[in-house]
């Protein structure tokens, strides 16, 4: 059974309220509708697809009255008898428009005029009356109540039309997206995923509104999209221009067949079929491994519960429901309503573009006539999924650097054809087109100016490691070493470049083969409670060392330019004697030679000299020339003179 809600209306002796609907089924709460404020006469246009099992339910609506804080007030109730529309109905599919009459209690109705107006359209599925011996394959392709999804996602908007005295425009689409105050070029960067019913596409239209407080709001223009002339399983970016007003929307489109991406109950999936198991195990053998490169493999996630979510609502309780992406593939279940355990018992199906990908759990709270506040997160790479095994995962934050109230039970199986998932590395990765906008954050900049700090110590302790086997500082080690060097050189090829890669890369998993992971989680103090004072001395000792790493980077930049702009002529011809006898020295004696003595000159200047002072020739050279600061501040000084 589909019921489509088409228009609803309410007629109430007097006052005013803020009326939304509730459908239940077999004492199950199956869809809610939006509140409209201020309005006893209130239209939803709101449509929904149910999937029922039998007729004898029927299909219970409820209205109430929205209060804010309060308990909502009911309005009044009505049964809807599914099997009273079976002989209404003359084809396979039949739409019946009817006005369902609401009563406050069992033996009292409210008024003759206090109705709903609904629209139900009932299918008839044969397949679950005559064959019930179908198997599983089956009846997951038809479980799917759509033919695919398309999937839009929205970027900005350019040179739209000015409707303000300011010239500047308050934005926002008839796809309910947030509103972007004063701009031409609004960027929205917003996703929105919709259920295609027709195989052969149809048209998605999109109007462009300027947003006036306490006024209408001015149109701006409309855009069309024909999503018959779009290829499926791909991304499409369009440039659309705005008719009946100006300006370009930039929006990415991606049609994706159910098949790819999908939904069903716990009851039905197709992992825990042994045949239907078989069939993608072969899907993606390594027989079939150059057969659709893009088909790299699938992922089921079972999105069974989870307990002790964060209160969201000042009632104490939350109205969860729970959002799964993959890349660019994003779907969510139903919500449960004042519940802070919520189960949702859901199966999502997605296919595998790149191993690599991580897969986003996120659980949200709905709230009626707002955007839904953040509850918690988990990030799962494919990689590190082990199949079958159903799991807690502890929320986090939505920057996943710190724990959040609340855990969710997940269990998932990804299936891949390993030589398909190998190539795709090979291939740029795909860009995740909606992102937040990254905002300036002290924690952030702290932890990312260690992260930096790291890996340079990691290179300057390198460093200083090589340097001690030419100091001499352990003869055994500097004689190992320098014995290695010239035979390295003396006999080398290209080849050695790749193997000696494979060497740290074979030691490192012999290592952990063994149990000997000398691997160490870097655990950042960053998240530990400091006081304001310490928090202000990190922040500029961050700042001092970012500036001082930058005013080096330029200067040594900018001396290596002014050696080749004769800022110091001296300077410049000096590097054309060091350069032409190079060319020559290169030129005549194979680099081999060269390296070799330059080796053994390194290893024995200690030896030679125990007091020389180790330098580097060339970068002692780039600090006599001048860097732009410097220049200018000779040039001022010259002037003032």
């Amino acid at each position: 059974m589909t019921s489509h809600i088409s228009l609803c209306f309410l007629s109430l002796p007097t006052g005013t309220s803020d009326p939304y609907v509730k459908f239940k089924i077999a004492g199950k709460e199956v869809f809610r509708s939006k509140t409209i404020h201020k309005n006893l006469n209130p239209v939803w246009d709101e449509r929904v697809s149910l999937h029922v099992e039998t007729l004898r339910d029927p299909l219970y609506v409820k209205v109430f009255d929205y209060d804010f804080g309060l308990q909502d007030d009911f309005m009044g109730s009505a049964y809807l008898y599914l099997e009273s529309l079976e002989h209404l109905r003359v084809c396979l599919r039949a739409c019946i428009h009817m006005n369902v009459r609401l009563r406050k209690c069992f033996f009292e109705y409210l008024c003759d005029c206090v109705c709903v107006c609904v629209c139900v359209c009932l299918y008839a599925y044969a397949w679950l009356l005559q064959y019930q011996s179908m198997r599983l394959s089956d009846v997951h392709r038809k479980a799917q109540l759509w033919r695919g999804i398309v999937s839009i996602s929205l970027i900005e908007g350019h040179d739209l039309q000015p409707m303000d005295n300011n010239g500047l425009n308050t934005c926002f689409l008839l796809l309910f997206t947030q509103t972007i105050p004063k701009t031409l070029n609004p960027q929205w960067r917003e996703q929105f995923d919709f259920h295609l019913y027709d195989e052969q596409g149809g048209f998605v239209d999109i109007t462009v509104w300027d947003k006036d407080a306490g006024k209408k709001d001015d149109f701006m223009g409309r855009c069309s999209i024909d999503l018959s002339l779009l290829s499926r399983e791909h991304t499409h970016k369009l440039d659309l221009l705005l008719e009946e007003g100006e300006g370009v929307l930039v929006l990415l489109v991606t049609l994706t067949a159910s098949a790819a991406v999908s939904i069903s109950d716990l009851s039905v999936n197709m992992l825990d079929d042994p045949h239907e198991r078989l069939q993608i195990m072969q899907r993606y053998s390594l027989w079939r491994s150059f057969h659709n490169l893009k088909d790299v493999g699938v992922v089921q996630v079972k999105v069974i519960r989870a307990e002790g979510l964060m209160a969201a609502d000042v009632t104490g309780k939350s109205d969860p429901f729970c959002v799964v992406e993959l890349s660019n593939d994003r779907l969510q279940t139903h919500t449960v309503y004042k519940n802070l355990n919520p189960e949702w018992n859901k199966v999502f199906t997605f296919n595998v573009k790149d191993i690599h990908s991580v897969l986003e759990v996120t659980v949200y709270d709905e709230d009626r006539d707002r955007s839904a506040d953040f509850l918690g997160k988990v990030a799962i790479p494919l990689l590190n999924i082990q199949n079958g095994e159903r799991k807690a995962y502890a929320l986090k934050s939505k920057e996943l650097t710190g724990p959040t109230k609340g855990v969710i039970f997940l269990e998932i199986d990804v299936i891949f054809n390993a030589v398909k998932a190998g190539l795709r590395t090979l291939i740029p990765i795909e860009q995740k087109y909606i992102e937040e906008e990254p905002r300036v954050s002290k924690q952030l900049l702290l932890r990312n100016f260690n992260r930096v700090r790291r890996c340079i110590m990691f290179l300057i302790n390198t460093g200083c490691y090589i340097n001690s086997c030419f100091e001499w500082e352990s003869p055994q080690r500097s004689i190992c070493a320098f014995v290695l060097f010239v035979i390295v050189v003396w006999n080398f090829e290209l080849y050695m470049v790749p193997m000696a890669l494979l060497l740290p890369l074979a030691w490192n998993y012999i290592l952990i083969v063994s149990g000997k992971d000398t691997r160490q989680d870097v655990v950042s103090n960053d998240s530990e409670r400091k006081g304001f004072m310490n928090k202000l001395y990190a922040i500029q000792d961050v700042c001092i060392s970012v500036q001082n790493a930058l005013d080096e980077v330029a200067s040594y930049g900018e001396r290596i330019k002014n050696t080749f702009n004769w800022t110091v002529p001296f300077l410049s011809w000096l590097a054309i004697v060091a350069l032409g006898v190079a060319t020559i020295i290169i030129y005549f004696i194979p680099l081999r030679y060269i390296v070799l003595a330059w080796g053994v000159n390194k290893f024995t200047k200690k030896l030679r000299d125990p007091y020389t002072i180790d330098n580097n020739e060339l970068l002692d050279f780039l600090s006599r020339v001048p860097s732009d600061v410097q220049v200018v501040g000779e040039l001022s000084t010259f002037i003032f003179v």
